[in-house]
């Protein structure tokens, strides 16, 4: 990642801005905001605008490794030179459409959810705020990344579009948004490995918002909570308990890297993966072979697909019956707080809220708590 570049170096070529006069132009001075924990985003100035910003976004999607694009926040009635290549906006924004529900999420932490008007995968959302204002027409659905309904967007005249992007960026999506004249900006937190730079994506929504150190500090607090779990972990020391992840795939098992998201939040919460020979960027195939050799040495079994039931995790294959997660009952999955039509609020609201999903774990892996005293996740019985 390019976490630590030069204040001075941007992407290709010096980002030229001229805030006050039509002539005058400066580059970039200064970092507004570095994060701590996410690699693919910063919050960027200079110092001839005194309220404007410009959120520089790095490898918003999975493979991407010289990717960047940024995004000028107009702002107290100042623009954005004539050259300025990337997306411009004028914050506040006041209506926006989202295409991921973690993004709603971090709208609702800051308390702006009022100012969601369009969503992608209405019937997945689980916020009551979203789901309230959408009974009242507040809140319209959009479609899909690849099946846009561009006359639903345009009818909630959006302020912005807030994207996500799975190998690439969408170039008929993009243009087409272009054309209709709607800012986008692609948000890379899904693909960020550390539980609390997800949540640090908050201030650059916070950004938009125009209620950057707001956000910062609501993220601080996140930070103090997380930190405040980990610590008493950490000086307890002792047996750390070895973890399973996942189930097979038509017969594939994949296997997260120790860098991922479910790793740290293992070993934040004390826990051994039984994987660590997987220390590349993504998950890779195993046999089920060697797989269920992996499950036979962990002590608890997490994220279990859509297995609700230990009866149905053997039905996935008689095998599990003998894996001692199993026989000692210690399965637990992230689905406690999901709807019917098959959102989860795991990958919703604990996007925002990573002090409560390693809390969740800590007590699974130190601990046989009921379903009742966790969060995001149940044991399955």
């Amino acid at each position: 990642m390019l976490r630590h570049l030069p204040i001075l170096l941007f992407c290709s070529a010096a980002l030229l801005c001229g805030c006050n006069t039509g002539t005058t132009r400066h580059e970039a001075t200064y970092v507004a905001y570095e994060p701590r924990y996410a690699e693919s985003f910063r919050i960027l100035a200079d110092s001839s605008c005194r309220y404007s910003r410009i959120i520089e976004v790095r490898n918003p999607w999975q493979g991407a490794t010289d990717v960047c694009v940024q995004t000028f926040l107009e702002t107290g009635g100042e623009h954005a030179p004539t050259d300025f290549k990337g997306q411009r906006v004028v914050v506040p924004v006041h209506r926006v459409a989202l295409l991921s529900s973690s993004f709603v999420a971090m709208f609702d932490a800051l308390g702006e959810a009022d100012r969601i008007s369009g969503v992608s995968g209405l019937d997945y959302i689980m916020n009551p705020a979203v789901r309230r204002a959408a009974n009242e027409g507040r809140v319209v659905e959009i479609g899909y990344e690849s099946n846009i309904d561009f006359e639903a967007l345009r009818a909630t005249d959006t302020d912005l579009i807030l994207l996500y992007g799975i190998s690439g960026e969408d170039s008929a999506l993009t243009a087409k948004l272009r054309e209709l004249g709607i800012p986008y900006m692609y948000i890379g937190d899904y693909i960020e490995s550390s539980p609390l730079g997800k949540a640090e994506w908050m201030v650059a929504i916070a950004a938009l918002c125009n209620k950057q150190a707001e956000g910062e500090r609501i993220f601080a607090e996140i930070e103090q909570r997380y930190d405040a779990v980990r610590r008493q972990l950490a000086g307890k020391g002792g047996h750390r308990p070895r973890v399973m992840l996942n189930t097979p795939y038509r017969d594939t098992w994949f296997m997260p890297s120790t860098r991922s998201y479910a790793v740290r939040l293992i070993e934040d919460a004390g826990g051994e993966y039984v994987y660590p020979a997987n220390t590349g960027n993504s998950s890779v195939p195993v046999s089920l072979e060697q797989a269920l050799l992996l499950a036979a040495s962990a002590d608890v079994w997490l994220n279990v697909g859509q297995c609700a039931t230990l009866d149905e995790l053997r039905r996935t294959n008689p095998q599990f019956a003998d894996v001692k997660a199993v026989r000692t009952r210690r399965v637990y999955n992230n689905n406690k707080r999901t709807m019917p039509t098959g959102g989860s609020d795991f990958w919703e609201s604990g996007a925002v809220a990573p002090d409560v999903v390693l809390r969740d774990i800590a007590a699974i892996l130190h601990g046989r708590p009921t379903t009742d005293s966790l969060y995001y996740y149940k044991r399955l019985e």
